[in-house]
């Protein structure tokens, strides 16, 4: 295999491209955007298996000098009363700590890493098409222009064009909730003032799930998950933070909990999305062509997973390629290892989103026992052949 295409250039097709690199594989990413400030605002957690995928792209230290770690949650109730206190993930290993930070930044970091390791990045053509033949794939851009490769990875999100190519008809579907997203430099002094640093705060209220997190220079990074019908899609292209804001604070101020301070003192920084996820069991590649990360198997953000299982997708496809004697098993080998695990997350994730099941007590966290977790250090391990790992070995 002499050339990969990644389309995306956002964080699970930069750290694809880290993987494939890594591999000795060649690769190129074509990313649409003319920038890396696409969801500039909006924060995420990288949860410890998301940062042990990092460590197998030799690429923590790019992310560590981003945000700052959370080693615990608390988990109140909609009276404020605290119902437990508890390690969050690996939190004694300061390489996998659980991280906070702004997806954008992210995003940048990886992109500049994929270019300092000499990765090519090509920005501002949007796909048009793909078409998949025997012995080759070619991207067809808006812009006139076209690149054949050997295998063409679509990371390119809820909206991919690969998916289209590959499962047409299928599109993300409404998982029950919209979700905000804001920052607060000071408030009440009963809002996050005393919380201090180092942990996220997650709150059961009567009226949204609300979580929250304070940085080390004091500023607070929150997030509410609203119940209901899905924002209207010119809301979200000509946003108003300010009636965002009231409405919010309206909502949380039913309960007796520091979410309705910290929202009403907050900036105009306010982002909304809808949760959104791909039912389980679309397919994945055609030919070859293979999607990857939320363009595969997007799911509501209820679990905090989205960001972390997309760096996990980017080391085991590379090792993949690497481990398996040809194209087909190597997607076959990705496949197996990765659908049973995403897919139960999409399920967890949107039960939660629409309420169907009751989160467990360490709300937020990702849900135990998902298939594969008995494997996945050694899935991620770099020096493991991964057919080793599923039964698979020659």
């Amino acid at each position: 295999m002499t050339r990969i295409l990644v389309i995306g250039g956002g964080i699970a097709g930069t750290a694809t491209a880290l993987a494939l690199h890594k591999a000795g594989l060649d690769v190129t990413v074509h990313e649409a955007h003319p920038d890396t400030a696409a969801d500039i605002g909006a924060f995420l957690t990288l949860a410890s298996n998301g940062m042990r995928a990092l460590a197998q792209l030799d690429a923590s230290d790019v992310v560590t000098a981003l945000g700052w770690p959370l080693r615990s949650m608390r988990v109140l109730d909609g009276q404020g009363a605290q119902l437990a206190h508890v390690p969050l993930g690996e939190a004694d290993d300061a390489l996998l700590r659980y991280r906070c930070l702004r997806r954008g930044e992210l995003n940048a970091a990886l992109q500049a890493e994929a270019l300092r390791r000499g990765i090519r990045l090509s920005h501002g053509a949007r796909l048009a098409s793909v078409e998949n033949g025997p012995d080759e794939v070619t991207a067809r851009f808006t812009d006139g222009s076209a690149t054949t490769g050997d295998l063409l990875i679509g990371a390119d999100g809820l909206g991919s064009t690969v998916r289209r190519s590959i499962a047409p008809g299928t599109e993300p579907v409404h998982a029950g909730q919209s979700v905000f997203y804001g920052y607060t430099r000071s408030g009440p002094e009963d809002a996050p003032a005393a919380d201090g640093t180092g942990h996220i705060t997650m709150v059961r209220g009567s009226t949204a799930a609300f979580g929250y997190a304070v940085s080390p220079d004091g500023e607070t990074y929150w997030f509410a998950r609203v119940g209901g019908d899905a924002v209207p899609a010119d809301d979200l292209a000509h946003p108003v933070p300010a009636r965002w804001r009231e409405r919010l604070v309206a909502m949380l101020s039913e309960d007796a909990t520091p979410a309705a301070g910290i929202v009403a003192a907050s900036s105009d920084d306010i982002m909304a999305t809808n949760a959104t996820e791909i039912p389980p069991g679309t397919p994945w590649r055609s030919g070859r062509a293979l999607l990857i990360g939320d363009a595969a198997h997007a799911a509501s953000p209820a679990t905090g997973q989205g960001a972390s299982m997309a760096l996990e997708d980017a080391v085991v496809l590379a090792k993949s390629l690497r481990d398996a004697p040809d194209l087909d098993s190597a997607l076959s080998l990705y496949e197996a290892c990765r659908r049973p695990r995403v897919e139960h997350n999409i399920t967890a994730s949107g039960e939660i989103s629409r309420g169907t099941r009751t989160p467990p007590r360490t709300a937020g966290s990702p849900p135990p026992q998902r298939p594969g977790d008995d494997t996945l250090a050694a899935q991620l391990d770099w020096n493991t052949d991964l057919r080793t790992t599923t039964g698979n070995a020659d």
